[in-house]
């Protein structure tokens, strides 16, 4: 099973596994949450997440989430990408999260990613445009 580790912004990464453990009645093996500060120095942010990174530690990899490109989480988690290994992935949302918490034992790493980042295309909508019968606006 791949280990996930979520890194935010603030406590968005513990907000989302908290739902989503709501969700599916049940709390998540090898999946952790790490909150970034950036008001805190980056090496013990990074520090930080090199412990998360040894928590989540899997023999499938592990992925990390972030929230958004070009932000200090995701910035300091591109230091840790190891192919095969550990990737990352930025712009988590609530249904990659439950897709990628969901799929993990049943697909190697390359696969997972590829999945993950066309699901979490598609899991954003215009409600307008759904409204209006199109499929994704």
């Amino acid at each position: 099973m791949t280990g996930i580790l979520v890194v935010t912004h603030a406590n968005l990464g513990h907000t989302l596994i908290e739902t989503l453990e709501l969700i599916l009645g049940k709390k998540q093996e090898n999946l952790l949450a790490i909150s970034i500060d950036i008001k805190v120095n980056p090496d013990n942010l990074r520090k930080k997440i090199h412990q998360g990174i040894s928590k989540v530690a899997s023999d499938n990899g592990i992925l990390i989430f972030t929230d958004m490109f070009g932000g200090t989480p995701s910035n300091i988690a591109y230091s840790f990408l190891e192919e095969g290994k550990i990737e990352v992935i930025s712009g988590v949302n609530l249904p990659i999260l439950l897709k990628a918490v969901t799929a993990r034992k049943k697909m190697d790493m390359e696969t997972l990613t590829t999945s993950l980042v066309e699901y979490g295309k598609k899991s954003i909508s215009l409600a307008s445009g759904i409204l209006k019968g199109s499929k994704r606006s």
